[in-house]
């Protein structure tokens, strides 16, 4: 997550690293100013670099995995030499390859906007994770952190990166943190953390992986582009959690019906795994098939017709509707047949006092007005942000032996709201009316033949609805040939499916499978 999707837009989450040659772990020499333009002596420590290297071992399927892991920032600077921010992030690299420059490493992040990326890490794919409840709250503290045996460490290098303005990353110099809270300036930030760490680490050779969550996949579709585009760097896979490209899948706006489509799918599940529906069918797969198809064909047809819809016909919509979502057919006669997220999260369970999860609706929390119109503060949220932020704050500081005096920022409202959402894709079309990255995914596919993308969807995901997900991918217009080397799987969990512990191993062996698939000669 957390992921947090669209904050701003009122809507409503990679590994052992050699360490770094000791000069690259300073900050670089050149970025001090000419003696006639000193920087004051406090904004020179500002914009100097930090780095803490470990060593560690794992056991992963059978074999034991040594490791170096590197906490640390690194300087970004304009082009005129200028120091801008500071990132931070943490490298595992294996360390008992002869040649790494030809190891396959993967770039990880959350989303947000304003998320930093130690849910990711400490949830799926570091070689730490912090054991949580699920479906439902974590006692407090002391918490329990393990060794993960779903890390991905047998398979691919990983750095986990956490954008300007979240984790212990911020701007420095001239530069202020909104300067970087925007998708182009976000992807610009983050593509030159990849080049420096690139180039530091000899790692042009290896296969590369870009993996994120939520705000993260919208992210990786844009950043794979520039990559490719700007800096000739070809990218072997991208893996999206929980995926949205085009924001206008995810907002109720009237007048605007695709929505309400694509979200049925997910309120039907929704249902099913609360026990809300009057005949519920044993089979949760092929009762979303039947939902998506009833939402594509039927429902979409009548919303179509919108005032022009006999009454006659409302009702019958109002049946089939209670039939998938579990609420009364008075309640979605009222609606006009179209229920908003907020709405569906807080009808749901009404009559047990309680409101319906976003980011994973087997969740579920108490509901503080059993009059209000829309669902509360999410349930996940309030379930799993202490234990990650506990563990983190505990692994990084004493493990990795990387303790700043900044507080980490786990999640920055300021970041999401203040967000610039105009884009200028490499494709044709311009600024879309709402933000989109369709069209960046779309060219990068295009233009490298090897790019395969792999898309994660939670059944009980209602951040980022999976029926949303499947119509993008399905309607970006590619060549068939191009089309085969985008795959969708499914999980029986919701935005952070690795919170499921089967699911987390699902997860594992699916990316495995590309990595595999991706890097073979």
């Amino acid at each position: 997550m957390k992921t947090w999707l669209g904050l701003s837009l009122a809507l409503a989450v990679a590994f052992a690293v050699p360490a770094f040659p000791a000069a690259a772990q300073e900050a670089s020499k050149d970025a001090k100013p000419a003696a006639s333009e000193q920087k004051p002596a406090a904004l020179a420590d500002q914009a100097k670099e930090e780095s803490s290297t470990t060593d560690h071992t794992i056991q992963l399927g059978g074999q034991t995995i040594p490791y170096k892991a590197t906490a640390s920032t690194t300087l970004l600077k304009n082009a005129d030499g200028d120091p801008t921010a500071l990132i931070f992030s943490v490298a595992y690299v294996r360390s008992d390859v002869k040649d790494s420059s030809q190891r396959a490493i993967a770039f990880v992040y959350n989303g947000g906007p304003g998320s930093a990326s130690l849910w990711l890490h400490m949830g799926a794919f570091g070689p730490r994770r912090v054991v949580t409840a699920d479906a439902k709250a974590t006692p407090p503290a002391p918490y329990t952190v393990v060794d993960n045996s779903d890390c991905l460490l047998d398979k691919t290098d990983l750095v986990f990166i956490d954008p300007v303005g979240t984790g212990f990353s911020h701007a420095v110099g001239k530069a202020k943190d909104k300067d970087f809270w925007g998708i182009d300036p976000d992807v610009k930030s983050l593509a030159q953390f990849i080049n420096i760490y690139v180039n530091r680490n000899n790692r042009w050779n290896s296969p590369k992986f870009l993996i994120g969550e939520s705000y993260g996949t919208f992210r990786s579709a844009a950043l794979s582009n520039y990559l490719q585009s700007h800096d000739s760097m070809n990218l072997n896979g991208i893996v999206l959690l929980s995926t949205v490209l085009d924001m206008s899948t995810l907002q109720f706006q009237i007048g605007q019906d695709m929505p309400y489509v694509f979200y049925l799918p997910s309120y039907a599940a929704t249902a099913w795994y609360h026990n809300t529906l009057k005949n519920r069918p044993a089979d949760l797969v092929a009762f979303l098939a039947e939902a998506r198809e009833y939402a594509a064909t039927d429902y979409a047809a009548a919303l179509m017709k919108g005032s022009a819809l006999t009454s006659t016909q409302k009702e019958e919509v109002a049946k089939k509707l209670s039939y998938f979502t579990g609420l009364s057919e008075d309640y979605l006669l009222k609606a006009e047949l179209r229920v908003t997220l907020g709405q569906f999260r807080a009808e749901l369970l009404r009559s047990q006092g309680l409101d319906t999860g976003r980011l994973d609706a087997r969740f579920s929390g108490p509901m503080y007005d059993l009059l209000a119109e829309f669902g509360g503060g999410d349930p996940l949220e309030a379930a799993i942000s202490g234990p990650f932020v506990a563990a983190f704050n505990q692994y990084v500081r004493e493990t990795l032996k990387f303790n700043p005096d900044r507080a980490y920022v786990a999640l920055s409202e300021a970041v999401g709201n203040n967000w610039d959402w105009k884009h200028n894709p490499s494709s044709p079309g311009g600024d879309p009316v709402a933000p989109s990255v369709e069209g960046d995914l779309a060219h990068a596919l295009l233009s490298n033949p090897y790019l395969n993308v792999q898309v994660e969807n939670g059944y009980f995901d209602l951040a980022t609805p999976f029926f949303a997900t499947e119509y993008t991918m399905s309607h970006l217009l590619l060549p068939e040939k191009v089309q085969q080397r985008i795959h969708l799987e499914y999980y029986d969990a919701g935005h952070m499916m690795y919170l499921r512990d089967a699911d987390r191993a699902k997860l594992k062996s699916n990316i495995s499978a590309l990595i595999d698939e991706t890097t073979k000669r």
